[in-house]
């Protein structure tokens, strides 16, 4: 049976989860209004459970705790759950007189994973188009799933996407981002520069220790490389941030706004606009 004529979609097997009590799980599908340092008064969607983070990454940065696997137990909203909730919140938005300037997906872990994504944006942008008009519709992705073409077409119909990159060298990556699968930077970057539509790259820095091991994105050698790759990408504009929640490690540092203006700063000498957060 179809995702969208179901309730609910059961994804992965059927096991208990404990949540983590670190993580900062969202407990429905939309969520806010909120104020994103990036996209401005924005409502949230995760189309994802509500009981677990579900990921192919495994960033020890997360706000939403590590990831038990890339397709763990955990059951999936319809697009009619969702757009349902959606519904109701832009319509209390609208009888308030909140004036929205995104709906964004991002949720508890990897947006893109859902199997109906591209209804679920089609929905949204519908919803969007009748109850406020002047907000985009954005997803914040770790763009492993461009070669999906459920996933390609949503992100297609999306106004803005903004692409994670928090790496400049593949051992880095493994660190950063601790992929699952056959994941590497390498593809990740060659998909990017494919996605023949306006994009945005998103990029957390910081340091400290993780898995027992010092790890720093920050490091001259690591942005070097990093601006290898923004050099070839070419995207409209990069996000650089760093630790503004309680991350999975607790070990890890944030990076000083000084240090992220420097990184800003050499990006803008590329030509490609560079904003911090």
């Amino acid at each position: 049976m179809p995702a969208q004529a179901m309730t609910q979609t059961t994804f992965g097997k059927d096991l208990a989860h404990e949540i983590d009590p670190v993580a900062q799980l969202h407990l429905t599908y939309v969520y806010g209004p909120v104020p994103s340092r990036r996209l401005g008064v924005s409502l949230g969607v995760n189309p994802l459970p509500v009981e677990t983070k579900v990921c192919n990454f495994d960033c020890p940065y997360c706000e939403c705790g590590w990831t038990v696997s890339d397709r763990p137990a955990g059951r999936l909203p319809s697009v009619e759950t969702v757009a349902a909730e959606l519904e109701a919140k832009l319509a209390e938005c609208q009888a308030q007189g909140v004036r929205l300037d995104a709906i964004t997906f991002a949720g508890n872990g990897e947006p893109t994973l859902h199997p109906s994504f591209r209804q679920m944006i089609e929905a949204s942008c519908a919803l969007r188009d009748a109850y406020a008009p002047q907000a985009k519709v954005a997803v914040l992705t770790n763009a492993t799933r461009l070669r999906q073409p459920n996933a390609r077409a949503g992100l297609m119909r999306a106004d803005i996407r903004q692409f994670k990159l928090d790496a400049g060298t593949e051992a880095m990556f493994r660190r950063v981002d601790r992929p699952f699968g056959a994941l590497t930077l390498a593809r990740i970057v060659d998909d990017i520069c494919a996605f023949d539509a306006p994009k945005m790259l998103q990029s957390m820095f910081f340091r400290g220790q993780s898995a027992g091991a010092p790890i720093d994105n920050a490091a001259p050698e690591e942005v070097e490389a990093w601006l290898q790759h923004v050099a070839r990408i070419r995207p409209t504009e990069v996000h650089l941030y760093s630790l503004d929640r309680t991350p999975a490690e607790a070990t890890l540092e944030k990076v000083s706004r000084a240090e992220l203006e420097a990184i800003a700063e050499r990006v803008r000498e590329l030509g490609v606009r560079a904003e911090v957060f």
